[in-house]
This record gives structure tokens, C-alpha cells and sequence, in this order.
């Protein structure tokens, strides 16, 4: 390896798009009205928490608790927890991360609250909780027309606050045409707003109407009512956001350099970085794992765990040891897989900076 020559694979994190990225959401956030709670599990690194809140977030919004104590560790204290705290181990981790912070948690069911409720009693806590609602990804949730049940079922459990309600419009990604997409978004958060207005009526406070995803953009978050929004890709932006048409491959901040190792055959490559660099993400494409960046003719449809294989008319173009750019399909995947990031700016390698909180 020549001297300054990173060694492959690597995952790159061009500063300048990924700041131009932070900017252009926390405007058209900040512009809706809304508070901006970016979602952690994207970037995994403190420095870009750190450029975020910046920017302006208010807060952030964690998928584990490795990522809740990163951030209370490097002194972040308004944090939303969206998973439900479902047994022992994770009572205790949420119990101990509110004496450091205010760490709002996430609930669906009464099998959930119950133990929750229970702990917080003992410890003399109380325990700051949100209601998740399914808005159609069918993921987790309850169901619009349950909300005002369940909602009334936690707001009397001792030692939960029932701050709110929030939702993760995420089959905005199933919507490929724009405009049927800011349509559906807003839809989001007019059922969101309306639940918020029937809980008040039955009176229940509901000052959180909280919604989150890179697709809705600041279009969910813009209906009259909601109060924040929780995207996370859009700091870096990935190759899926590319195919919805969420942004230009400009705005991709996020590559993974690999090595060409080699030629086998006519039309085929073989490169260093597979399943361990690029995670198994799917594309919205329907197939492969990732766009190579400057060969229109090349694709990755197939990896192993430390080899991709590249094949099309643009591979015979390429030749042991060239080097080849990779943007991810999830830049989320993509991210966790590595613990260190090579971070440039104008094509120079300027930092390199740590993720924290993987799993």
C-alpha cells in the first residue's frame, strides 16, 4: 500500500454535502414550525450530532440503548427513545438514562406500560412516554382508531408523563411518484394532527405530535399541528433516496471505496468490499447493493461477505487495483458496518472520525 493510501474497503463522508444536507433540512424544518429531532442511527457519530444541534435540532432520537448512552455521554441530554423498553435490562437502562437526561420513551401496548409503570413507581421516578401510532407502514403501532383507548390506559399508570404521540411514515418509501409522495405525507400528518385533537377532547394532554422520515421530508412535518420531526438519511442521503427522487447524487454524502482484487472473466470484477461493507440493505430497485458511482453500465447485484462482484460492459473498463466508489442503498446499514470513517472535503481526506453505538 502506497503511503497515504487508505486502505480498502472504506466508508467516505464528504463534510461539505453532508453540511449543505443539515442546513437544507433544519431551514425547511424551521420553516414549517416544527422542532427537529434527527434520528441518530444514521450517523453514529458524535461530530455529526454535534454539527446537527448546531444547526439547530433540538433534540435527537435514538433506535437502542447503545445510541441513548453515546449521546448522554457526549453530553446530549433531550433525547426520544423509539423502541418500547420491553423487559428487565432495558426498564433498567431507561430508569438510568433519566437521572442523566430526559429520555422520552416509546410505548404501543398496556404488556409494555404495565412494568414500565411498575419500576418507575418503585425507583420514585416518573418516566416521560410516547403513544406510537401506525399511519400505514404497518411496522408497529397502534391503529388510528385504538389511539384514544390505549392513550387513556397509559395516561392513568402511575409514574409514566404522557407526553404525546408519533409515527414513522416509512411506506412513504413504497411511493416513487413525488407528488403522490407529498400528498400521502401530508395525509400523515393531518391523521396525526386529528388524533392529537380527539385525545385533548377527551382530556388528554398532547403537546408532542411528532413525525419521521427522509421521504416526508419536511411535508409531513409541515401540516398544521405537528410539532417535530425525526427524518435521519437526509444527512447523508443514500442511493434509495436517489431512486425516490429525494435528492441528486450531489447531495450523497456517503461512499465506500473498494478495491478491484480481480478480472475473473469478460465482464465481471470482483472487489473487496461485500455484505461486511455494504450491509444487505435492500434497493428500492428491487436488486443489487449499491450504485457505483461514474459506470451507468456497471452493476453489483451479487455479494459475499468480503467480495462483490461487478459485472456488466463497464467492468472490462476496470483493472486490478483501480479503486471504485460505492453510494449504499441505506446509508443507515452501510454506516453501522464500519467503525471508522474517513472524512473528506473537495476529494481530500481531512478527519477520520469514530462511530459509536453499533451493534
Amino acid at each position: 500500500m502506497m503511503k497515504n493510501e487508505t486502505q480498502t474497503p472504506a466508508l467516505r463522508l464528504d463534510i461539505d454535502r453532508m453540511r449543505r444536507n443539515i442546513d437544507r433540512m433544519a431551514s425547511a424544518v424551521r420553516d414549517s414550525g416544527c422542532a427537529l429531532r434527527p434520528h441518530f442511527k444514521t450517523s453514529k457519530m458524535i461530530e455529526v450530532a454535534r454539527a446537527q444541534k448546531a444547526a439547530g435540532a433540538a433534540g435527537f432520537t435514538c433506535a437502542t440503548a447503545a445510541e441513548v448512552f453515546a449521546l448522554l455521554d457526549a453530553g446530549f441530554d433531550d433525547l426520544f427513545w423509539n423502541q418500547p423498553p420491553v423487559g428487565a435490562v432495558r426498564i433498567e437502562q431507561a430508569l438510568r438514562a433519566n437521572r442523566r437526561g430526559r429520555v422520552s420513551l416509546a410505548l404501543d401496548s398496556l404488556d409494555a406500560a404495565r412494568p414500565l409503570s411498575a419500576a418507575a413507581v418503585e425507583a420514585g421516578v416518573t418516566l416521560p412516554c410516547r403513544l406510537e401510532i401506525d399511519t400505514g407502514m404497518a411496522r408497529a403501532g397502534v391503529l388510528p382508531e385504538d389511539a384514544a383507548k390505549l392513550a387513556s390506559e397509559l395516561w392513568a399508570l402511575p409514574g409514566l408523563s404522557f407526553e404525546g404521540i408519533f409515527t414513522h411514515e416509512g411506506q412513504l418509501y413504497g411511493i416513487t411518484d413525488k407528488a403522490a409522495r407529498r400528498k400521502a405525507a401530508i395525509e400523515v400528518g393531518k391523521t396525526m394532527v386529528g388524533i392529537a385533537a380527539d385525545l385533548r377532547d377527551l382530556g388528554l394532554g398532547c403537546d408532542v405530535v411528532s413525525v419521521g422520515s427522509t421521504p416526508g421530508g419536511a411535508g409531513t412535518a409541515a401540516v398544521d399541528g405537528v410539532t417535530e420531526a425525526r427524518p435521519g438519511t437526509y444527512v447523508f442521503m443514500d442511493a434509495n433516496q436517489l431512486h425516490l427522487g429525494s435528492c441528486t447524487i450531489e447531495d450523497c454524502a456517503v461512499r465506500v471505496e473498494a478495491t478491484v482484487l480481480g478480472r475473473p472473466r469478460p465482464g465481471a470484477a470482483i472487489i473487496d468490499a461485500g455484505l461486511k461493507a455494504m450491509s444487505s440493505d435492500r434497493s428500492l430497485t428491487a436488486h443489487g447493493f449499491g450504485l457505483v458511482e461514474g459506470h451507468a453500465n456497471i452493476s453489483f447485484d451479487t455479494a459475499f461477505e468480503e467480495h462483490g462482484l461487478l459485472t456488466g460492459e463497464g467492468a472490462d473498463s476496470l483493472s486490478v487495483g483501480d479503486r471504485v466508489f460505492i453510494i449504499p442503498n441505506h446509508v443507515c446499514g452501510a454506516v453501522n458496518m464500519h467503525s471508522r470513517v474517513h472524512v473528506t472535503s473537495q476529494g481530500r481526506v481531512v478527519d477520520t472520525w469514530s462511530t459509536t453505538g453499533r451493534h
